[in-house]
């Protein structure tokens, strides 16, 4: 086989023993979690192998120092702080942080909306075509 990229249906295959391995390390976490982390592992190293980026559901789930599995409340902390959140792992100390900023900015979205459509109006807001100087966009003046 060629050097290089592979083909697809190898990284089809790649990325379905990636979610498997993940949804078995978190259901085997309870009984097992040695079995888990090596579960983890072995995702990983299929990752790696086929050049293929970990979904994001199961990135945030483990660890990027020790390459543990990650089970909130069993072997780390979840803290929400400051528009992100912060995983506090108890085994390394490893910490990570992730914003999010989607979350906020619908919520901004929906607030907006609420104001424009309230009962009893239903004009829209009407968007100004002028800058701050107060010309129009299509004039400009001669230096």
């Amino acid at each position: 086989m060629r050097r290089g990229k592979r083909p697809g249906w190898m990284l089809k295959i790649g990325k379905e023993r990636i979610d498997i391995l993940f949804r078995m390390a978190e259901d085997e976490f309870q009984a097992n979690p040695q079995r888990s982390h090596r579960y983890t592992e072995i995702a990983r190293n299929i990752s790696k192998k086929y050049r293929i980026r970990m979904p994001r559901k199961w990135r945030r789930r483990f660890c990027k120092k020790c390459y543990r599995f990650l089970r909130p409340g069993a072997n780390c902390t979840v803290r929400v702080t400051g528009g992100r959140v912060i995983f506090r792992w108890l085994e390394c100390g490893h910490i990570m942080r992730f914003p999010y900023t989607e979350e906020k900015k619908e919520k901004r979205r929906n607030k907006i909306e609420s104001y424009t459509n309230k009962k009893g109006t239903d004009e829209q807001i009407p968007v100004s075509t002028h800058n701050k100087c107060g010309e129009s966009r299509g004039e400009r003046k001669p230096y």
